[in-house]
């Protein structure tokens, strides 16, 4: 009989991009996606770890999991992503009816590891950094099974060099390494070929790709060449291709903006007029201790600088509230910024310290949490204050709105997403297929989405059935 999986997935965008390949490889090997997670043979927990409800939860979920597995012979779960990186062992011991347990360098080994376990019992396979040949290293290397057909993730680096002390990333994806600058654009040229109209590129820190790239080539001998990223170049490639109307990128540093990237986001007209910005905090002070490599003057100008030469830019960030040793005023400074920025929409945390960080070793200053909360709804304000501003300003304009589908509400209003990546809520006179181009006018504003009303169709969604892909 024909075996079928189910997967859950938490976390970021990268997260997800595995769970697609992993869906990919599982379908390769002849499994089929389950009606529900209930009915699977296989569940796969793909995991995250950057802040420790993640872990509790996660834990909590493989209890739950286990009556699942215990309900059916022969039933298997697989644990995989950044916690199983993190934890290694400790996953088994904690949940010892895990099948296997697999991290963030070995996802295109989850079939074979699947496969061994039904012979061979309980498996755990860590790799300490990425070992494996570089067709392999990256996820859209893998085949695939993407959740939508007309957008896409592409990966074009993995790891992450930076030390934030704050950051469990560089312990669990490892150093920087760049993809082939051919090897991406030709993935988005298939994705366009079958229809997929918007991608965006994935990185921990997409604005210093190719940085290694340039390295390595001048240790090969030729000292004239100049170490630089290459990202620039690679959106205006991307942003070349035929077909695609649509491209996103994160998250970038700030450390890293340059303005090279800004002008070929400017001058590419199929990049989105979005840019995400993490702040992470407005106090040079707690910037230092960070290690984030810049200061609030810096972050305000070369915002300053990418709004100059997009006018209609949009600008999201992530802001840490309650990091270790900061003071009332470090958290009015960083008001001070927030309030300045102006920001769009914002992802805000309050510190959560993460075993193996720099930041977790400093129990001596951290911020009493009930303090950390009532500076999270301070900054929560401030936040949605220039939301609803932002989003007010554009009330009277026609957008551009990329079909998503019905609201999860309202089966009757239809959902999409314009160039800036603001969620518009609208009624169209007939049904609107997922993946189609609308023109809708803006008639109200709220901190968190707009409301429209639908002008006319302007394309119908390019791709057809939702198919495999592989890149190389």
């Amino acid at each position: 009989m024909t075996r079928s999986y189910a997967i859950r997935t938490y976390g970021c965008q990268m997260n997800e991009h595995d769970s697609e390949r992993i869906a990919g490889l599982l379908e390769a090997d002849g499994l089929v996606l389950a009606e529900s997670e209930d009915t699977a043979d296989v569940v796969v927990v793909n995991t995250c770890c950057i802040r420790e409800g993640a872990d509790t939860k996660t834990y909590g979920n493989l209890g739950h999991l286990k009556s699942w597995k215990d309900q059916v012979e022969g039933r298997q779960l697989v644990v995989a992503g950044c916690m199983a990186q993190k934890d290694r062992d400790e996953v088994r011991n904690r949940a010892p009816w895990v099948d296997v347990v697999l991290g963030t360098h070995n996802v295109h080994r989850a079939g074979e590891l699947i496969t061994s376990a039904q012979t061979n019992g309980p498996v755990t396979e860590i790799f300490d950094e990425a070992v494996i040949d570089d067709h392999a290293l990256f996820p859209s290397a893998l085949p695939v099974r993407r959740e939508s057909s007309y957008n896409a993730w592409v990966t074009i680096q993995i790891g992450c060099d930076n030390s934030c002390a704050f950051c469990i990333v560089p312990a669990v994806r490892g150093v920087e390494i760049s993809r082939p600058f051919d090897e991406i654009v030709a993935e988005v040229e298939l994705l366009a070929a079958h229809g997929v109209t918007e991608v965006t590129l994935l990185g921990q820190n997409v604005n210093s790709y190719g940085r290694d790239i340039t390295l390595a080539e001048r240790r090969g001998g030729d000292n004239d060449v100049r170490i630089r990223p290459l990202f620039s170049e690679l959106l205006r490639a991307v942003g070349a291709v035929s077909g695609i109307r649509r491209v996103r990128f994160t998250s970038p540093h700030p450390k890293d903006m340059r303005g090279d990237t800004l002008a070929a986001m400017a001058e590419t007209a199929a990049v989105c007029e979005h840019l995400h910005y993490p702040l992470q905090s407005g106090s040079d002070r707690v910037l230092a201790l960070m290690h984030r490599g810049y200061n609030a003057a810096r972050y305000l100008e070369r915002l300053t600088e990418a709004r100059r030469i997009m006018p209609d830019l949009a600008v999201s960030t992530d802001i840490i509230v309650g990091f270790p040793g900061e003071t009332e005023d470090d958290f009015e400074q960083t008001l001070a910024v927030a309030a300045e920025a102006r920001f769009d929409f914002a992802f805000t945390f309050i510190f959560s310290p993460r075993p193996g960080t720099e930041a977790a070793t400093m129990q001596d200053r951290f911020v009493d949490p009930q303090v950390a909360g009532a500076r999270f709804d301070r900054l929560k304000l401030v936040v949605e204050r220039s939301a609803l501003l932002t989003h007010q300003e554009r009330i009277g304009r026609i957008e551009e709105v990329l079909v998503e589908g019905p609201s999860r509400k309202d089966a009757g209003v239809t959902t999409g997403r314009t160039r800036q990546h603001k969620l518009v809520h609208f009624t169209s006179p007939t049904p609107l297929r997922t993946g189609a181009y609308a023109s809708v006018e803006i008639v109200r504003a709220a901190p968190h989405h707009l409301r429209g009303t639908f002008i006319e169709l302007l394309a119908e969604p390019a791709h057809r059935i939702r198919i495999p892909v592989a890149a190389g």
